[in-house]
């Protein structure tokens, strides 16, 4: 049975006796699906598992004999394999039914370090798959998708970027071991604004749209992305699924507790990157204005030695008049 859960001026379909109660939830209390808190658990759970493989199948642009049937979830920590090593925290890492590793990273912030931690992934990825005495032919690929708040790639206006390892001058790929996605959440944003997107016919821009909606860093929702998947929505069982374990997600008490307390840290930790990045330019900015201000100053030395009058060193230098009177007097002028 479907049933209609109203929103102010929205409203969504749902076939899911789940939501038979009676069950509300306005749209600006919808979490945010950038903060990684809710990415994981919409994305990285095994009930949602069937929504996964669509998103990643869009992604990778999976189809025919190559798509993508079934992944499992796997442990997020990539080890390490000495004492020195790093170890990291992943969002999202599963295992293909082909064997292929695919790590899923959603980054709310810009840390400006996200194409070398991309790459450090993928070689712990890549690297972690040797066993003692095992064949380096057995390695299967490994794949890094990032999705970013942020604008990453300047040299294109694309909001989906892949890499792979190509030879410069011919452009014929190596190897396929190696796979870089990055997705820039802006970029998708502009092109939804200029009517470049298609989600009736384009599948990822469909699930991207979807990370879009709410924007919690400008407490903003986008109304109009919100309409036209609600319109696709009833066509789209997966994008359904979504949608309702979204609402789930933001309606239960723990875990909208638990997204609260990572949407602080993560907004805490913002504010101090920008605060540091304020203090920084101020103190250039005052070290700029010291340095040319001492620069000005031995000039005006320099004039009042040649017995320019200080009224005429004041105007060329922009200097006060007390100023160029002190500045003479210890010239003993």
């Amino acid at each position: 049975m479907c049933i209609k859960i109203i929103f102010p001026v929205l409203t969504i379909y749902c076939c899911c006796p789940m939501l038979t109660s009676k069950k509300r939830i306005y749209l600006t209390e919808l979490v945010d699906l950038k903060i990684d808190f809710a990415f994981k658990e919409l994305f990285g759970s095994e009930k949602n598992k069937a929504i996964t493989i669509v998103f990643l199948n869009a992604i990778l642009k999976r189809t025919g004999p190559n798509v993508i049937k079934e992944v499992t979830f796997n442990n997020l920590e990539i080890g390490r394999k000495h004492g020195e090593d790093k170890q990291s925290r992943l969002d999202i890492l599963v295992t293909t039914q082909d064997q292929h590793q695919v790590n899923i990273e959603i980054q709310f912030t810009n840390q400006y370090d996200m194409i070398n931690r991309s790459l450090y992934y993928w070689a712990r990825l890549y690297s972690n798959q040797n066993q003692k005495g095992m064949a380096y032919t057995k390695l299967k690929p490994a794949i890094v998708v990032s999705i970013l708040n942020f604008n990453l790639v300047e040299e294109t206006k694309s909001y989906h970027t892949a890499y792979h390892l190509h030879e410069d001058e011919e452009n014929f790929r190596l190897t396929d071991v190696m796979e870089l996605h990055f997705i820039e959440i802006p970029k998708l944003l502009k092109h939804w604004e200029e009517e470049k997107l298609d989600p009736w016919s384009d599948v990822l821009s469909r699930w991207l749209l979807l990370f879009s909606i709410v924007d919690q860093r400008k407490s903003y929702i986008y109304e109009d992305i919100y309409k036209e998947l609600e319109a696709i929505v009833v066509n789209d069982k997966h994008l359904q699924d979504a949608f309702t374990n979204w609402n789930e997600l933001s309606l239960d008490p723990k875990e909208r507790q638990a997204y609260e307390v990572r949407l602080k840290q993560i907004l805490d930790q913002e504010a101090a990157v920008n605060e540091a990045k304020w203090r920084l330019e101020v103190a250039e900015k005052q070290a700029l204005e010291r340095g040319m201000e001492k620069a000005t100053a031995q000039m005006a030395r320099k004039m009042l030695e040649k017995h320019m009058n200080v009224e005429e060193v004041a105007e060329l230098t922009g200097l006060p008049i007390e100023r160029m009177q002190k500045i003479k007097a210890e010239l003993n002028l």
